[in-house]
């Protein structure tokens, strides 16, 4: 369990519904030789204490509980710490890696005895972010801090059992710009009519579409609102997508199981702990017999991200090695610690100079899902205008795009923080249908009498089922305000420890200003790239216009499934699932007089 976290850190935490309710299972307790002799009486002073073992709770558990809510769930966790990361570096060497005629292979001359792992680690823009502000430095110097901490002979590498490091570190920008390009593919499917539709077998959402990538929003879903699954986009999260493209590729064009391949995602957010335990994230759902992938064992199925950490675990990760972030060289990693990935397609992929607009104040700081739909529907409607509205709260914004006859084409949202999310769900919530003989039954247009408010467009906001597309994050502010991001405390304690300043014994606790300076900080920090970006693209060529850009990661995303053999439909979605609660459910055999209520029930009678 990360001893970092605690119930007063979660800023996404609504409440526990009931305690945890898992069982705690006991051995019987073993009897000693002297006492066979049942007619024995034994005093209590000679009586011992017994020591039970402490319960285990997993993340599997919390995900089949319904008990807890969002982030709680996280302060169970036993495993997917810093320590969990350190333990599978010391317990596993590297896989050597060498090139032949133009092709990475694994050199087999200077394999070690023994198991042996490749490490391959993804990090979120928002946890660069993160460290920028702690160490005022610029979101690409955080960038080459964490590579080298990761992949450098100064970082991880100096130390340890084995030496081990990561081989290679991958920016979730790339697969979550993939992300986007489907989002926008599925919103467009459901606007069409059912004859009009793909071939395609599996199901699409219902409107409006509900972003799927925040797990503390998914785990409030399942486990308290099941109608609104079937309206969560079946796409998988960057995370999750970045886990399957890496454990697939890899181990198709290295030969080696997915089990012996060790990703490490670095998130902002304890809840993407939980997402990565999801048993739909796993070998399973993608691998198969004839795709060419060598599987794992059969009765153990393989996750596709192994271990989350945070920022904040991230600097604990560093401070058990002894290793000093700042004291890393802010440059980009030598040749030799920078292999090429297998595939020269998805390396040029992968290695591509992220662009400006990706992390810009239009886009916001939970990934631009809402603005790429928008500005997609844009790009295929010529002289189309959007136009944004705020709502009860910043963290409240609705949008229509507008054609030039002033006639609505697409109406969007976007909700951060759960209190904002309950109001969506009761929006969406569907009407209670009356028992009574003879009662209407309600149908989608039985709130249409109802006025509405006018935008200042001339249109009538719509209720949440008017939306198309709506971008759900469960942190208020968005991702960079996440859970597991560096507080304000830490920065200022490793600020200190940089500049040699003895800490107070009892620092003063930040005030509410000093803690939207801080977030604004880290937003500043966050929105840099946008300036870093256009200092490279100088004197390059021009960009590529989002229609060329969605046709290059259609071609990309084709090849690697192709490359793979696996379909795209098992390697970019998922699904989800109704979590029903045990509490208070017993499973006895029920009694006669249960039995003859069932049956009276269904004869029309009853008592």
């Amino acid at each position: 369990m990360s001893a970092i976290l605690s119930t007063d850190d979660l800023n996404d935490f609504i409440s526990p519904g009931v305690a945890c309710i898992k069982p705690v299972e006991t051995l019987p307790k073993s009897e000693s030789a002297d006492s066979q002799n049942p007619y024995e009486v034994t005093t209590e002073d000679k009586v011992q204490p017994e020591t039970l073992p402490p319960a285990q709770i997993s993340l599997t558990d919390c995900l089949a509980c319904s008990g807890c809510v969002t982030s709680a769930e996280a302060v169970l966790i036993s495993l997917q710490s810093h320590a969990e990361v350190l333990n599978t570096l010391d317990a596993y060497p590297e896989i050597p890696l060498a090139k032949t005629e133009n092709r990475l292979c694994i050199d087999n001359t200077n394999a070690h005895d023994g198991e042996t792992r490749i490490f391959v680690a993804s990090v979120s823009p928002q946890v660069r972010a993160s460290l920028a502000a702690t160490y005022g430095i610029s979101e690409k110097e955080a960038t080459y801090m964490i590579d080298q901490f990761l992949s450098g002979p100064h970082g991880l590498r100096a130390g340890g059992t084995h030496g081990s490091g990561f081989t290679w570190v991958v920016d979730t920008n790339v697969m979550r710009e993939a992300v986007l390009v489907l989002t926008a593919d599925e919103v467009d499917e459901t606007s069409k009519e059912l004859s009009a539709r793909g071939t395609s077998k599996d199901p699409l959402p219902k409107r409006p579409v509900l972003s799927s990538a925040c797990p503390g929003w998914i785990c409030y879903a399942e486990k308290t609102h099941p109608f609104i699954l079937p309206h969560l986009s079946r796409l998988k999260s960057p995370q999750a997508l970045t886990g399957t493209f890496l454990k697939t590729v890899l181990s198709k064009a290295l030969g080696v199981s997915p089990s012996r391949i060790w990703h490490l995602a670095i998130m902002p957010c304890f809840d993407k702990k939980l997402e990565a335990s999801r048993e739909e994230l796993t070998d399973v759902s993608w691998s198969s017999l004839d795709s060419g992938v060598a599987s794992a064992e059969p009765q153990t199925s393989v996750r596709d991200v192994d271990c989350v950490i945070t920022a904040r675990e991230l600097l604990t990760l560093a401070s058990s090695r002894g290793i000093s972030l700042l004291a890393l060289p802010l440059n980009p990693l030598s040749p030799a610690f920078t292999p090429q990935f297998p595939d020269r397609v998805l390396d040029t992929f992968l290695c591509r100079k992220p662009r400006g607009s990706e992390q810009s104040l239009e886009t916001g700081t939970s990934g631009g899902y809402l603005h790429h739909v928008l500005k997609a529907f844009q790009a295929r409607n010529p002289g189309s205008e959007i136009v944004t509205q705020r709502g009860r709260n910043a963290d409240v914004v609705e949008y229509l795009l507008m054609s030039p006859g002033g006639e609505a084409l697409l109406k969007a949202a976007r909700y951060y923080g759960f209190r904002n999310i309950q109001n969506l769900v009761r929006k969406l919530k569907p009407a209670r249908v009356s028992r009574l003989p003879g009662a209407r039954v309600p149908t989608a247009s039985a709130g249409s009498n109802r006025r509405q408010p006018i935008s200042r467009s001339g249109a009538s906001a719509g209720s949440g089922v008017d939306f198309a597309y709506v971008e759900v994050m469960a942190c208020p502010g968005g991702c960079t305000n996440g859970g597991g991001q560096i507080r304000i405390e830490d920065a200022r304690e490793a600020s200190s420890r940089v500049h040699s300043v003895p800490s107070a014994d009892s620092p003063p606790k930040p005030s509410p200003h000093d803690q939207r300076a801080w977030l604004a900080r880290v937003d500043e920090a966050y929105f840099s790239a946008e300036s870093d970006t256009e200092g490279e693209m100088d004197g390059q060529a021009p960009p590529l216009s989002l229609l060329e850009r969605e046709a290059r990661v259609h071609d990309t995303l084709q090849h690697w499934s192709d490359l793979v053999k696996i379909p795209l439909s098992k390697l970019a979605y998922t699904t989800y699932r109704e979590v029903e609660s045990d509490v208070g459910k017993t499973k006895d055999t029920p009694t006669d007089t249960t039995r003859v209520v069932e049956l009276a029930g269904k004869i029309g009678g009853g008592w």
